[in-house]
């Protein structure tokens, strides 16, 4: 595997943010190499995250927050200002009131959250393609036959970088069903793994299906990664509005998947071109990224 790859993400006025790269020398190994695979089984089951949660739940993983704070260039003026008892205490920490408008505009589909963003065309046999990876929705919904709704419409993957906001809303007003969890492992979301590993059909995720007033029927997908302790929603079964907070995953990177109906959504043109052209585009909870048709 080479010790460079080709990875680019964008804001919407198409600035890079993040181009040509340096591979972590630590995932370079456990994913480009015979030794390292065999460790990556290990780091990849749950108990691990398990066990590296419970650090991050204690006062003593509270040193490591300026380190990183520093490392990320985080703009703390955005969020809540107080004392933080851990590290995951700080990682779910929540921004201040109008730091992330949402638009109302009932025909405006919304990020349901901050991330990298890339979109996909389902077509008519389930599948679309990410990176070298084919995936299935029967796969990413562990089989549920419901699945074949979705044909032919979107599926939208929401990366969310260590560094993002890890508090994630509902896309629309509407009601939701009980949440499936489905046990799996835990890869990394970074881009290295996309490259040979199915991650999205084989690491732990929590969906439900969303009844949507202005989009319809749809499924979102939390998908936890490598040391990704807990995805956490707040609601059962549960009426909600557009903004309205869903949960949140405590430490790590992490994934959002939106299954969205054929005929119903129209996502703005510049990600799907970025999409195409193998970039991803850098969206913040509440803004608008496509529009009812």
């Amino acid at each position: 595997m080479k010790d460079n790859f080709n990875f680019e993400v964008r804001n919407r006025n198409g600035e890079i943010l993040e181009g040509f790269q340096k591979q972590d020398a630590s995932l370079n190994f456990l994913y480009g190499s015979f030794y390292g695979r065999i460790i990556l089984k290990l780091l990849t089951r749950p108990f691990v995250s398990k066990l590296v949660g419970s650090y991050m739940n204690s006062g003593r993983s509270r040193k490591m927050i300026k380190g990183f704070i520093d490392k990320q260039n985080i703009d703390m003026s955005q969020f809540e200002e107080r004392e933080f008892n851990s590290y995951n205490d700080f990682f779910t920490r929540k921004v201040k009131p109008g730091k992330r408008p949402v638009d109302f505009n009932p025909d405006s589909f919304i990020s349901p959250c901050d991330s990298k963003l890339s979109v996909y065309n389902i077509d008519g046999d389930s599948v679309f393609k990410i990176k070298d990876s084919i995936y299935s929705v029967f796969d990413i919904l562990d089989g549920n036959p419901k699945a074949k709704e979705f044909f032919g419409g979107w599926c939208l993957i929401f990366r969310l970088a260590v560094d993002d906001y890890h508090r994630y809303c509902y896309f629309d007003d509407g009601t939701k069903e009980e949440n499936f969890f489905i046990k799996g492992e835990l890869h990394t979301v970074k881009p290295i793994a996309l490259n040979g590993y199915n991650i999205y059909k084989r690491n732990c995720r929590e969906y439900t299906f969303l009844k949507t007033d202005n989009f319809g029927e749809a499924v979102q997908i939390e998908v936890g990664a490598m040391m990704v302790g807990k995805i956490k929603n707040l609601h059962g079964k549960y009426k909600f509005k557009r903004g309205e907070e869903k949960g949140f995953f405590e430490f790590g990177g992490s994934t959002i998947i939106l299954l969205i109906k054929k005929d119903v959504l129209k996502v703005d043109s510049d990600i799907l071109g970025n999409t195409k052209n193998g970039i991803e585009t850098a969206v913040k909870l509440g803004e608008k990224i496509g529009e009812k048709i």
